[in-house]
């Protein structure tokens, strides 16, 4: 998730420090699907665009400086080298490639790049030699940061005779499928400072990039990066699973599916195995994206209707095994996240793109609105650039501006609904820091530092800094302490306890008349002690997971109060009812052990050795804090508040296990006092229950009785709602009349639902059916349409819906072109409206 294969090496191109080699060689993972190298939009539709590829690079980092000339290197042996390599031993016909330099840049000061034209003239003829201008050949990471000259290395793969017919050098950056860039060699020589201008840098630097696949393809002799054995496998198993055949047909977007599928499960399931994984937010988004994008062109252009993407994940980690093989490592890991991803997104695909559907065929002119297209993200889940893409291929636009517009208004309303209007600091007593000595002692006397008033929600509140306080910030999870201030008679709630640059920051309702005396800061002991129970019994849990699921098992998320705690961790698939007795068994053993509560500080690095895991959300210094119980079942990093000895804790008791994200679990939890409160509850719902079953001594069994009963009144009252609807519908078909040679039904109806309303509807003959009814005292409308009117006459049942009917009954509405509906409070118009959409015709 960077711009730039170099930002690595950033600070050796600037001189702000010493590279360790002069000489670098690598192989990356490049992922490109937004900013300023997107190729998404290509992927799939050319040849040789994707958007995870191979780079592979050498580097020198200062080779053009006297001290670095022995190992280091710069423009003549890069050009040399790369011909070499390309040439001598890769055997690319010589005549089949071309170069390009930078021919300079008046308007910038630039210079045109002579040296790189004369070494490349000791190689190649001067006719193959091709000025590039300042977007094709100076080569910039972003608006700043190291830049410099770069000369391209293109290759001609066109066939004999269209290379005798036309010269490739005309086709070179003219974005000719067969004549494609197949090496950059960078020479950094400049730093683009934020003001625009360039900086001679201290040192002259060489920084590639070759294409692996475009160079595989190059040496194998195809005219398609899908064509080479990188992708020929994945390909191959894509036609078994789908049964249809790659390029077999001339429908060109099934073999675009083909090619994006491919190309998407690489980047998925690689940025999954490097860990991010799918969200709603940030890297996790682009990944859900790239996942959505190659679910909707499998679901509809090959037909295929189930999840398909995981089953391609074998195929991937076998063929990378001995390149990148944290793949095969996680396996059954990433092809779990994926299936689980691709299921979710399968049971909102079909309904979205009916809603989708809809909207193309409503569409005002050729747009479709940024609001709708808003709709469609927040309510399907589709990813803007999907709905760009199905709308185009419908030869429609999307509002792109007013897009981000109703984004920028829903979080503003989520904004102000949040927002806190904060005053400066008001300095009490000299000093900016606090100390924390809350693991010692629960109360001590403290002076104010500083303090603020705060306004959220119309509620005045403040914000105090004591010089030390007893009272833990909240931090791993942990949720602050809670407790008093007590000052000159005045007791003061602190609410909350939280940091703010490292400043432990207590909230409180009030403030002192007179801050500036000592005050005595003490924490609630009972809350603490509760909350500590539940921090011990988390890292229990967490051994517990680990030793029951397997190590893969680490954690992603951790709440930890003072009635429940809460932990997210990675797993492929939901806790079987074994799995959860098994978990809360073994935690539940430990606390009976009494295991002594082992806490040191020491350093980083030797906590490491002992094979301490650290903790989510944990900002860890030079010395750390080492959570033991039983060193060979938990040790941690952790800077929160724990009990004594496990025993302390009493009992655990799991109460809900879910999922939170693909991949991604979530149990909840209680324990010691909390724990015998839930267990209570859940005994006194069961005594409840058998109460209200006047006392059966097998609760479950009278349960179940009931409900087969409820089932079987409910199929007895379906089948006479369905008796009284054919009744309805054969009245309604009698009633049928003639308008201007269409067909017409029009009539208020006595219905409860408006499901049951639109099945009327349906079940209609006529041209033109529109059914209103009256439900908990609401206006119902439902239009239907036959083809020989939406083709014949181009009605369109949404618009007169949304036209027509709406504004009679003051509501709204939606649908498609042959069946919509509508809703309104205004149901003294229903007459009104069956003659408006009779007068259509």
């Amino acid at each position: 998730f960077t711009n730039a294969g170099m930002n690595q090496f950033k600070d050796y191109f600037l001189g702000n420090q010493p590279a360790p080699f002069t000489r670098i060689t690598d192989t990356q993972k490049c992922l490109r699907v937004s900013g300023k190298h997107n190729d998404l939009e290509e992927v799939g539709v050319d040849t040789y665009h994707h958007t995870m590829f191979e780079m592979l690079g050498n580097w020198s980092f200062g080779g053009a400086t006297p001290a670095a000339s022995a190992t280091g290197y710069f423009k003549a042996e890069a050009i040399e080298w790369s011909w070499e390599l390309l040439t001598s031993v890769l055997h690319i016909p010589k005549d089949r490639l071309y170069v390009t330099i930078f021919e300079g840049d008046e308007k910038e000061g630039l210079p045109a790049d002579k040296e790189a034209t004369e070494e490349w003239k000791k190689w190649i003829a001067a006719d193959r030699i091709i000025n590039g201008n300042k977007k094709d050949n100076f080569w910039e990471m972003g608006d700043s940061g190291p830049c410099g000259p770069c000369t391209e290395i293109h290759v001609d793969m066109r066939p004999e005779g269209e290379r005798a017919l036309q010269k490739g050098e005309s086709l070179v950056n003219a974005d000719h499928p067969q004549v494609i860039e197949i090496w950059n060699n960078v020479f950094i020589q400049y730093n683009r400072l934020k003001d625009g201008s360039l900086q001679l840098l201290p040192s002259k630097h060489v920084d590639t990039g070759m294409g692996f696949e475009r160079l595989v393809r190059v040496i194998q002799g195809k005219s398609s990066n899908y064509d080479t054995d990188v992708f020929s496998g994945t390909i191959a198993t894509i036609e078994k699973i789908t049964g249809i055949t790659y390029e077999s047909t001339d429908e060109e977007k099934r073999d675009i599916a083909f090619r994006v599928l491919a190309d998407h499960i690489r980047a998925i399931s690689f940025t999954i195995a490097d860990g991010q994984l799918p969200s709603n937010t940030g890297a996790g988004y682009v990944i859900r994206r790239i996942l959505r994008r190659a679910v909707r062109y499998y679901y509809s252009y090959l037909s295929y209707q189930q999840p398909l993407l995981f089953q391609l994940v074998p195929v991937l980690a076998t063929q990378f095994q001995l390149v990148f093989p944290e793949l095969k490592n996680q396996e059954a890991f990433v092809t779990r996240v994926i299936k689980e991803e691709e299921e979710a997104f399968l049971r909102t695909l079909e309904r979205g793109l009916k809603r989708i559907e809809s909207l193309i065929d409503s569409a005002l002119g050729k747009t479709i609105s940024g609001q709708e297209a808003f709709e469609l993200s927040d309510t399907y889940g589709f990813p803007l650039d999907l709905t760009q893409l199905i709308a185009s291929e419908k030869g429609l636009q999307v509002d792109e501006a007013g897009f981000y517009e109703a984004r920028k208004a829903q979080q503003e309303r989520g904004r102000k609904a949040g927002a806190i209007d904060t005053e400066d600091w008001v300095q009490v007593t000299a000093g900016d820091k606090n100390s924390f000595v809350g693991y010692e002692v629960l109360e001590t006397n403290a002076q104010i530092l500083k303090y603020r008033k705060v306004t959220s929600k119309g509620k005045e509140a403040f914000q105090v800094v004591l010089d030390k306080t007893p009272f833990y910030a909240e931090s791993g999870g942990q949720a602050g302490d809670t407790g008093e201030l007590i000052m000159e008679g005045q007791r003061l709630s602190i609410t909350d306890t939280k940091k703010e640059n490292d400043l432990i920051i207590h909230f409180c309702e009030a403030f002192a008349s007179h801050p500036e005396g000592i005050a005595l800061a003490r924490v609630d002991a009972g809350r603490r002690h509760f909350t500590s129970v539940h921090h011990t019994a988390t890292h229990l849990l967490h051994a517990a997971l680990r030793q029951i699921l397997g190590t893969h098992v680490a954690q992603k998320g951790s709440l930890v109060t003072a009635g429940h705690l809460r932990f997210d961790f990675t797993h492929f698939s939901k806790l079987t009812d074994d799995e959860l007795l098994q978990i809360e068994s073994v935690v539940n053993e430990k606390i009976r052990q009494n295991i002594p509560v082992v806490i040191q500080t020491i350093p980083k690095e030797e906590a490491l050795k002992t094979g301490a895991t650290a903790l989510f959300g944990e900002k860890y210094g030079d010395l750390v804090r080492v959570v033991t119980m039983d060193p060979t079942y938990s040790i941690e990093l952790c800077g929160g508040t724990h009990l004594k000895f496990t025993g302390e804790a009493g009992l655990f008791k799991l109460t809900t296990e879910t999922a939170v994200a693909a991949g991604v679990r979530r149990i909840e939890a209680v324990c010691g006092l909390a724990a015998e409160q839930y267990t209570n509850g859940q005994l006194s719902q069961l005594q409840e229950v058998r109460n209200v079953l006047k006392g059966a001594q097998d609760p479950v069994k009278a349960v179940r009785l009931l409900v087969e009963e409820n089932a079987s009144l409910k199929k007895i009252i379906q089948k006479s709602e369905q008796d009284q609807l054919t009744v309805i519908a054969n009245t309604l078909e009698q009633k049928t009349q003639l308008v201007n040679g269409y067909s017409f039904i029009g009539a208020t109806v006595d219905t409860g639902t408006a499901e049951a309303l639109k099945k009327l509807a349906l079940a209609g003959k006529a041209d033109l059916t529109v059914l209103a009814a009256r439900i908990e005292s609401k206006a119902h409308v439902v239009i239907s349409l036959s083809n020989n009117l939406i083709e014949g006459k181009g009605l369109n049942a949404v618009l007169i819906i949304r036209q027509q009917v709406a504004p009679l009954i003051k509501g709204g509405g939606g649908g498609q072109q042959s069946l919509a509906s509508a809703g309104g409070t205004d149901s003294s118009a229903l007459h009104t409206v069956i003659e408006t959409v009779k007068a259509l015709l």
